[in-house]
């Protein structure tokens, strides 16, 4: 107890350079958190679409961009393409979807649409939305309703929708079914509605943007998508069919890098934390010789002045660490609130979720550790201080 109180009086002795410190390790800390956390949530947002349709395959038009289970730009199929696919062999059921985005996504920062509306046969939800649950008092469109809609948790929330809420989108009255209680970031920004009304109100007639191909249990996914390509393609309608193997193969790169700059950028800011704190702990060290070496002509042992100058660093990374990851953590929602178009006080009880408490008790122990490494030599140095070097020194 000594020791702690005699470590934060020699501290706070040098309120200014011991600030400067803490508020060093502390912005690298912050940048650390923010930078790793929206990152981590924008790579998860984006892998989790290949959730969707695992183990299908994804016939497309030939010109069509596909982000894992999103068709985002490129030409659309005709509609009666379905029955050629499933007529395939290796084919056991198909199901047609029309995706349309946002536009105002072209014009801001945000990384996911603001809504995705999604055209598919009633009946066939579940191909999409699998095992989602609906909020409570919502229920599944009936099959042959054509103005009711399904909408994602998120979108809700944003524009105040409740289950049997209506919508008037063109000539078309919309009833809100249900609404999906989800936390994931494309699931809770869908519009879910029959097909053939969202062929009519957005002028898409007889047109999809892919089909959704089940194999048959037992086949080779790939043997059939190469079947598909080989039977279907033709000078009037090239298509391309994607199994989940290929969508993860044309994202995971990009991916990838993203994370190795990531990697990058945090190793940078931890290098540089370990620089300041072993720097200030050179500094004090060296304008303290005259205490340690009055420790030393009053007899304490070695082990006892290491540990004075590795308590300082401790809290100095501690307290650092602390404050960073308190900033750190404040930070990331707001980013991620404006690049999904979120209100902050809506993703703040969720904060957990984007800043994992992993990473946060990660991020305070390789700090703190890292600080106490970092001071290890200046500690050694002080404790090998005695009456005679200072006495050399001064005099």
């Amino acid at each position: 107890m000594h020791l702690s109180v005699m470590c934060l009086r020699n501290l706070f002795r040098r309120k200014a350079r011991t600030t400067l410190c803490i508020a060093g390790i502390a912005l690298a800390v912050t940048s650390m958190v923010a930078i790793t956390a929206t990152i981590t949530s924008y790579t998860t947002a984006i892998r989790e679409m290949n959730t969707f349709f695992t183990g299908d395959i994804l016939v497309v038009s030939k010109s069509q961009i596909v982000i894992q289970a999103l068709p985002i730009s490129g030409g659309n199929l005709i509609e009666t393409i379905e029955e050629d696919v499933k007529g395939i062999s290796g084919v056991e059921a198909t199901v047609p979807l029309l995706f349309l985005f946002s536009m105002e996504l072209r014009s801001t920062i945000e990384m996911i649409p603001i809504n995705i509306t999604v055209g598919i046969p009633p009946g066939n939800w579940t191909v999409l939305t699998g095992s989602t649950p609906l909020r409570t008092g919502g229920s599944w469109p009936s099959k042959n309703a054509s103005d009711e809609i399904l909408v994602g948790s998120c979108l809700a929330d944003l524009t105040g929708i409740a289950v049997n809420s209506t919508i008037k989108t063109g000539n078309h009255i919309l009833t809100v079914r249900g609404i999906l209680d989800t936390r994931s970031a494309i699931l809770g920004r869908m519009v879910i509605m029959p097909l053939r009304t969202a062929q009519e109100i957005y002028h898409y007639p007889m047109t999809v943007s892919m089909i959704v191909a089940k194999p048959e249990e037992g086949v080779n996914v790939e043997e059939v998508a190469d079947r598909i390509e080989s039977e279907l393609n033709n000078p009037t309608e090239r298509i391309k069919a994607l199994t989940s193997k290929e969508r993860n193969s044309i994202i995971d790169p990009l991916l990838d890098e993203v994370n190795m700059w990531n990697l990058g950028i945090s190793s940078a800011l931890f290098v540089t934390s370990v620089m300041i704190v072993t720097l200030v702990a050179m500094v004090n060290v060296s304008e303290r010789r005259r205490d340690f070496a009055t420790l030393d002509a009053l007899g304490a042992s070695f082990t006892s002045k290491v540990l004075i100058v590795l308590t300082e660093i401790c809290f100095i990374g501690l307290l650092g660490s602390l404050i960073g990851i308190f900033l750190g953590a404040i930070a990331a929602v707001t980013i991620v609130s404006i690049y999904t178009n979120i209100p902050i006080q809506t993703l703040f009880p969720d904060i957990f979720t984007i800043v994992s408490p992993l990473l946060l008790t990660k991020t305070v122990a390789c700090m703190v550790t890292a600080s106490c490494v970092a001071g290890l030599i200046p500690a050694i140095a002080a404790a090998r201080t005695s009456v005679a070097d200072i006495l050399r020194a001064e005099y």
